[in-house]
């Protein structure tokens, strides 16, 4: 029997930034992978956000995934079990969009997907000789891969597991690095698939970590159809078509979901034209969140400052903007321009990218670049002064009048997150 190491891996400063988040979900990377394993492997996962990686243990395989802010911590876990002659793989969004950088650090990286060259690594393993690089140029086949491994699901937190439907994105937004990890290529599970991995968590709440689970909104309307019967709540991320389509949106809530992860990014329609995310009409966004409330699903707005058309009344439009649609949470950040990204590419070429630090690129607490109508600082600053006001009391009561839709569950969240925010133990 081989023993297996994987982890998850989360520096101590991302795991003080994702503390900052009271709920926050569980990466289904390593616990789907884990059933790519052959019989004859143990495999332990290790989650460094809640566990301690157990160094002293002998595994014959140790296999890291991280992003980008994390990829340095990553390197010193491999170096430490690199050193004991044992061997690491890596792979991941970081590793498949530096791999010249990544496979340097370990014995064998994966770039891309890595459901068509396990195998192959496998076999390679036996043999004792492994290849340096694992890449395949087909695209992965959604209906016969496996079904997550629930067992390796250990933390406690606000959901009962995270799970995909859906693969990438087929959008080409200049600063997402989905894109460019998956080619432009949106895949879908099938249905009875993706409803018998729903089933089988045992608690009352799952996380859909679709990168836009409405990319294809007659797949979407199928999913819901196919796990209505399990009466759990769900929640994952969409696009602003999901608020554009009543039906949907009454599948949706018949199923089980309450709540709506929406990528608005910006308020000035020039800065998501400018970032080739033109589909996002500013001048309907009021409309899309009210149809989302009316049908009984609250609203996450996913919201990014330092685009090149932002200048400095950018962060008072924008917190108006949520309040007076009432808006229930929000998720801020600061743009930032990660490696191998048409953003990257662009700011590097005009000489605008500030450092290559890569812990510096988590978009809470460092601007890497030079914004075009503002200093670094100033963006800082009105990043941190957009989420203090969010979440301060008076403009709490006010969003949350404006729609009542699952008040019983937003209004202690929003509570918890102005506590957090009031003794400083969080920048959200």
């Amino acid at each position: 029997m081989k023993n297996a190491l994987l982890i998850t891996v989360s520096s101590n400063d991302m795991k003080q930034i994702r503390r900052a988040r009271y709920i926050k979900f569980q990466q289904c990377t390593m616990p789907y992978l884990a059933s790519f394993f052959p019989k004859d492997w143990n495999v332990l996962h290790i989650d460094e956000e809640e566990e301690q990686i157990p160094y002293e243990k002998s595994f014959d395989l140790v296999g890291l995934t991280f992003h980008t802010p994390c990829s340095k911590h990553a390197y010193e876990i491999a170096a430490r079990f690199r050193l004991r002659g044992i061997t690491v793989i890596m792979g991941g969004s970081h590793v498949t969009l530096c791999p010249e950088e990544a496979e340097q650090q370990a014995d064998c990286i994966f770039v891309g997907e890595a459901e068509n060259t396990l195998p192959v690594f496998f076999t390679d393993f036996e043999k004792g000789k492994l290849r340096k690089r694992y890449e395949s140029n087909e695209a992965v086949d959604m209906s016969k891969i496996p079904l997550l491994t629930t067992e390796h699901f250990h933390r406690h937190d606000h959901a009962a597991g995270t799970m995909f439907a859906s693969r990438g994105c087929p959008n080409n937004c200049e600063f997402c690095a989905v894109s460019c990890m998956y080619q432009h290529k949106f895949r879908m599970r099938p249905p009875s698939e993706v409803a018998r991995d729903f089933a089988q968590f045992k608690g009352k709440v799952v996380v859909f970590w679709d990168d836009n689970i409405c990319a294809d909104m007659a797949y979407a309307k199928e999913i819901c159809k196919a796990i209505t019967p399990y009466k759990k709540w769900w929640t994952s991320q969409a696009s602003i078509k999901a608020g554009e389509d009543d039906e949907f949106l009454e599948l949706a809530y018949k199923s089980g979901c309450r709540h709506l992860f929406i990528g608005f990014e910006s308020i000035s329609q020039m800065s998501l034209d400018l970032a080739k995310k033109e589909f996002n009409q500013v001048e309907r966004y009021k409309e899309i969140i009210k149809n989302i409330h009316n049908h009984g699903i609250s609203v996450q707005a996913g919201i990014v400052f330092g685009f090149d058309c932002d200048t400095r009344d950018v962060f008072d439009r924008t917190l108006e903007f949520l309040i007076e649609n009432g808006v229930q949470n929000a998720t801020f950040n600061i743009l930032t321009p990660y490696p191998g990204t048409p953003l990257f590419d662009r700011l590097k070429s005009e000489g605008r990218i500030l450092t290559e630090d890569w812990t510096k690129y988590n978009s809470r607490t460092d601007v890497v670049f030079t914004p075009k109508h503002m200093t670094t600082q100033e963006l800082l600053e009105g990043f941190n002064y957009v989420n203090r006001e969010f979440y301060r009391l008076p403009h709490i009561l006010k969003r949350l009048n404006h729609s009542h839709t699952g008040l019983f569950w937003t209004l202690p969240l929003n509570i918890i997150y102005w506590w957090l925010l009031k003794t400083k133990r969080t920048n959200l």
